[in-house]
């Protein structure tokens, strides 16, 4: 099969076997199965291509898998009138012409036979073992496709399960479109553009991120005969005008071939033809064609290193195009893709794009995860494992994959999950940026510090209140670049919440879906966004707070300033009493408190999360409650020291104080710390009427632009 025109009319520019007349394998498949001695005529062109890939695979399996799917089908046919059995040949053959392995053959072969006839995953598994019948029962669960927009997702949604724990299901699944649309002319033009569609939104997207170009380019051009066909036969017309004798990539890639012999470099120098919609992209780019624009030159060296001397050479000899050179070697695609791409410039001014690469990179490029064989096969090398588990690991499965099978299981509504996936097949490039625990994350391109907190920390990021990027702090809403560092900073209140703010800067479908939910579930709150979150705690540093301590742990003993902890009554008198900072308790809250190291008591909020953990881990509860009176300030109101967070600005320090003094709070003291990264802290003791202003003051005080969080200070505020 070839990577490139999918029309089987169009001009003869590349080096593949001629199309399989399946009629004829049909006729051939009607007469029954032949003697066990030799192959049957029907399946030995796939057993040709595979033999191709591997010389010495076992083409037993496959005989006996034929044999089985041309019995179960025998008298089917298709609605091109076509015997049923010619679909699963013609599938296997498209994986067999990439390389893929016998199990993935078998199967591909078999894919039917349990959905559409009386065999059994039980007979299957019988007489082909667990693999086959694995890959087999992930493809028929995929179930035939209602095209109606109800089911639509739902059936997707299975295809990644499926896909997630074996990705050669998914790779059958695509050789199973790509024949379908192949053939797709008998049916009403309505269905055909309603499959058509689909096609282009979700399997070629799909096909795409699995690496499998040469499915995915065929199926591009197929859908582009099928939803634009003025077009496609303009750009038809322009590709056979364009082939003749005095095609200027051919005397490029002559002397190409002439200064890498003459270098002393062995390399296989190609045109590699651009097929249909890669044509019609660099029109609509260009406008008028060259002639150089209707190909590429493709260099096959043996090793990584003659890639860049390839490289060296050609930018020494030709003039280069420095804007066009990437380099996918050292930093490959998303979907394992790897090449150097340049251009250079060779007779008369004809520009030339040049793509770099070793044979395996190129059978990876062109038949991705589907080259790199059974990813479940054993090494005999590796030592046995001691506990099996359900969990298939898979080392060919992409990050993005994995991210995907995530946050389907949280995308309950089918059109959340279909618009959402549609979003993120539309990204088609990754970006990695690193933790500042030495980790990774995968991210698409244009992600946001929103994206990378929900990433690293699942819902815990609803209290998100702002990131550092390389060191530096930055906004929620900050688009990271490859290679940046990140640091997502948590508040220390966790019944805060997410901003609708936030999904103006979300890219992945695992923020948004997860902002969504929150926001489902909080129908009543409009919580601020990432600058006014309500965030009691310390979290500038990104620090948990003693009392968000994890389970099984325990936290040092830290005076925090509030609402002066005499005010209340616990039942050791002679315990140091504090006020929990990730729930803030004023009266008339009902109150339960903890000790903590050190013999402190830690007193919070009956309903604070907090409460239930300490619980979980065995913690004793302390009974605590507020003093009538007694000790506090009632009578002059209550005193707390707040500390602002925020960037530097003008007016900053006159719009806080003017939001502290409409909260009706008199300011006793302030400071101000010299800027530093851009951040500017303000600490401020202040005295309230009534301890239930409180949190509206802070709300008030996030609420000054460039202010990204308000919290307790971490040490006793004077008293002066």
């Amino acid at each position: 099969m070839s990577a490139e025109a999918a029309d089987p009319g169009a001009p003869l520019r590349r080096r593949s076997r001629p199309r399989i007349d399946l009629r004829r394998l049909g006729r051939v498949a009607l007469r029954g199965p032949v003697s066990r001695d030799r192959l049957p005529d029907a399946i030995s062109h796939v057993a040709e291509a595979h033999r191709a890939h591997h010389p010495d695979a076992d083409l037993t399996i496959l005989r006996r898998a034929y044999v089985l799917a041309e019995s179960s089908h025998r008298g089917q046919m298709r609605k091109s009138g076509e015997p049923y059995i010619t679909h699963p040949l013609a599938v296997t053959l498209i994986l067999a012409e990439l390389g893929a392995e016998t199990t993935t053959l078998t199967a591909s072969l078999l894919h039917d036979t349990v959905e559409d006839t009386e065999v059994t995953l039980d007979q299957v598994k019988e007489q082909f073992g667990d693999e086959v019948c694995y890959l087999v029962d992930g493809v028929t669960k995929l179930e035939k496709v209602d095209y109606g927009a109800a089911a639509e997702p739902e059936t997707f949604r299975k295809m990644l399960v499926a896909t997630g724990n074996d990705v050669r299901v998914m790779s059958i699944k695509l050789a199973d479109r790509l024949h379908n649309m192949r053939t797709l002319g008998v049916m009403r033009p309505e269905k055909q553009a309603r499959i058509a569609k689909v096609t282009r939104d979700v399997l070629i997207p799909l096909a795409e991120r699995l690496g499998v170009q040469a499915l995915k380019t065929e199926l591009e051009d197929l859908v582009f005969a099928i939803l634009h066909p003025e077009e496609y036969e303009q750009t038809r017309a322009l590709i056979a005008a364009a082939t003749g004798p005095d095609d200027p990539l051919e005397t490029i890639a002559e002397n190409v071939t002439h200064t890498l012999r003459d270098a002393g470099i062995s390399a296989e120098v190609l045109i590699r033809p651009r097929h249909f919609v890669s044509v019609h992209r660099v029109r609509r780019k260009r406008g008028e064609l060259r002639g150089t624009d209707f190909g590429r030159l493709l260099v096959l060296v043996g090793e990584d290193a003659d890639c860049y001397a390839v490289l060296g050479e050609l930018h020494t000899c030709f003039t280069p195009v420095i804007s066009e050179f990437k380099d996918f070697i050292a930093a490959p695609k998303f979907n394992l893709y790897q090449s150097l791409h340049t251009a250079v410039v060779g007779p008369e001014g004809a520009v030339a794009e040049v793509l770099i690469r070793t044979h395996r990179m190129h059978k990876v490029a062109e038949a991705g995860v589907v080259a790199l064989g059974n990813p479940y096969a054993q090494d005999p090398a590796a030592p046995p494992q001691t506990e099996p588990s359900d969990e298939r690991a898979d080392p060919t499965r992409p990050g993005w994959l994995s991210r995907l099978l995530d946050w389907q299981e949280s995308a309950t509504d089918p059109d959340t999950f279909w618009t959402t996936l549609r979003d993120d097949l539309a990204q088609d490039r990754e970006i990695t940026v690193f933790r500042t625990d030495g980790g990774t994350l995968g991210l698409p391109a244009g992600a946001s510090c929103v994206d990378a907190a929900y990433a690293q920390y699942g819902d815990l990021a609803h209290t998100a209140i702002g990131a550092r990027v390389n060191g530096r702090l930055a906004t929620l809403s900050t688009v990271l670049s490859d290679g940046d560092t990140v640091q997502p900073l948590l508040a220390q209140d966790t019944a805060s919440g997410p901003s609708p703010d936030w999904l103006d800067h979300a890219r992945t479908p695992a923020a948004r879906i997860a902002i969504t939910g929150w926001f489902s579930d909080h129908p009543d709150e409009a919580k601020p966004g990432p600058e006014t979150a309500d965030a009691t705690g310390p979290g500038a540093q990104g620090e948990p707070s003693p009392e968000r301590e994890a389970p099984g742990g325990t936290a040092p003993a830290r005076s925090r300033s509030g609402p002066r902890p005499t005010g209340v009554v616990v039942d050791d008198p002679n315990a140091q009493v504090r006020l929990a900072g990730c729930c803030t308790p004023v009266p008339p809250d009902e109150l339960t408190g903890f000790v903590v190291r050190g013999g402190a008591v830690t007193v919070h909020r009956r309903e604070c999360p907090a409460v239930a953990a300490m619980q979980e881990i065995g913690r004793a509860p302390v009974a605590a409650r507020w003093a009538d009176g007694e000790g506090g300030e009632s009578d002059a109101g209550c005193r707390v020291t707040l500390v602002a967070e925020s960037f530097g600005r003008p007016r900053l320090l006159a719009d806080l104080t003017e939001a502290i003094a409409t909260a009706d709070a008199a300011i006793v003291s302030a400071t101000v710390e010299p800027p530093s990264e851009q951040r500017v802290r303000h600490t401020y003791t202040l005295r309230l009427p009534d301890a239930a202003g409180l949190p509206g003051l802070m709300r008030a005080m996030r609420d000054v632009a460039g202010v990204y969080d308000v919290s307790r200070a971490q040490h006793p505020a004077p008293t002066g």
